[in-house]
């Protein structure tokens, strides 16, 4: 059977492409409130994104700066949403 991949919708900027790469691997997700992206803290899904941006890099950009891009993301993006309310532990 033929297995047709599909491409991903282009993106404007490498930070886009690479917030939609982490989406896809299942490393980061959205609030749904409030639309603040939140870090899953899932290193599987980390090296998933990695290996995307060291494999299919989008067009123009190496894979080095597209795994950097990644590494940038992931480091301005927390594990809460900010607007939520937090859970206090007693």
């Amino acid at each position: 059977m033929l297995m047709i991949r599909q491409r991903r919708p282009a993106i404007r900027t490498l930070r886009g492409w690479a917030i939609s790469v982490l989406q896809e691997a299942g490393a980061i997700c959205e609030c749904e409130e409030h639309g603040w992206m939140q870090d899953l803290a899932d290193p599987h899904a980390r090296e998933r994104a990695f290996v995307i941006a060291h494999q299919d890099p989008p067009a123009g950009v190496s894979s080095e700066a597209a795994a950097a891009a990644i590494a940038e993301v992931l480091d301005g993006i927390g594990d809460t949403c900010p607007e939520c309310p937090s859970v206090e532990l007693s």
